[in-house]
């Protein structure tokens, strides 16, 4: 009979701390970007023993260029939530391809102001990024388009033939495509 009422004080317990409005937390990857939100009791598990190869097509921006890019914050967000719930760092693997609006915050600050009269708001985000091993593809051909040469855009991008070149390819090697 204890055991039975530990069980349902233990139970109630539970879902009393799940039921709270969930508080944002920062990740161990990321901690400056990318806050997600603890889930304490998920009934889909994560299998912490995959591998979590993903790229993102990443082609959407802010109307406001004043905004940092919640497309590009969905990559912190992706590394912070899996690391907390206990992925390996070394199983995840990342690339982005920037493509279309969204490329516009690879231009360095200058050059994003000259264009929106604001500074990039993505640029400490994007370091940041490839500071924890993500993969930055821009799409040569938007590149060549919105006048992207290398001079005008941060330095840690790598340019691909095309986002269809890069999102094929990945796939192709075994990245699984998340688009938005």
């Amino acid at each position: 009979m204890k055991k039975l009422i530990l069980f349902f004080m233990v139970f109630a317990f539970a879902k009393a701390l799940y039921a709270q409005s969930p508080s944002k937390i920062k990740g161990s990857v990321i901690p400056e970007f990318g806050l997600t939100y603890e889930v304490l009791i998920p009934d889909f598990k994560t299998d912490t023993t995959l591998v979590f190869k993903v790229v993102f097509d990443v082609s959407k921006a802010p109307e406001d260029p004043s905004k940092r890019n919640p497309y590009i914050e969905t990559v912190a967000r992706f590394l912070n939530m899996h690391a907390n719930a206990g992925v390996p760092v070394e199983n995840l693997q990342v690339r982005m391809a920037m493509h279309g609006q969204a490329s516009y915050g690879l231009l360095k600050n200058e050059y994003y102001k000259e264009k929106f009269d604001v500074d990039n708001p993505n640029i400490a985000l994007l370091e940041a990024i490839e500071d924890a091993d993500v993969e930055i593809l821009l799409c040569g051909q938007t590149a060549g388009s919105r006048n992207l040469s290398p001079e005008r855009r941060i330095p840690l991008t790598k340019v691909a033939l095309s986002a269809m070149t890069i999102l094929i390819q990945s796939q192709e090697e075994g990245y699984n495509l998340i688009a938005f």
